[in-house]
């Protein structure tokens, strides 16, 4: 399986791929993304299996970034991995069709509880 990651911090990126890997699910492709113009056409060329996406990024917001997708057809999972939470966010994530909000700090128990239901 692909999975993309969308952060304007490289280092968050780096933090979110040790996470995935401790949670064991580093034998997955892991690509990048730094900002969500980046995110959108990554997604659409390269076809992930999952996205997990920064909410606060440059070019387009994860949100915008979800919602694009949705508009084209496109139904790949969606989650945010985020600093930010409040219940407008978790809202609109939701409506818009997003699977998780897992919020800022995190741990690989958390990822593990998120994403083995969604990874297999």
């Amino acid at each position: 399986m692909k999975i993309l990651i969308a952060d304007d911090s490289r280092v968050m990126r780096q933090i979110v791929i040790r996470t995935l890997r401790q949670a064991g699910f580093g034998d997955h492709d892991l690509i990048e993304a730094a900002d969500g113009r980046q995110a959108l056409d990554m997604t659409k060329a390269e076809s992930p299996d999952l996205v997990l996406s920064d909410w606060n990024m440059p070019e387009l917001t994860g949100i915008e970034v979800l919602r694009n997708l949705r508009a084209a057809g496109n139904d790949v999972k969606f989650g945010f991995v985020t600093s930010e939470s409040t219940p407008e966010m978790k809202e609109q994530a939701e409506a818009a069709g997003a699977l998780f909000f897992i919020v800022k700090p995190f741990s690989a128990d958390r990822f593990d509880e998120v994403f083995a239901p969604i990874l297999g």
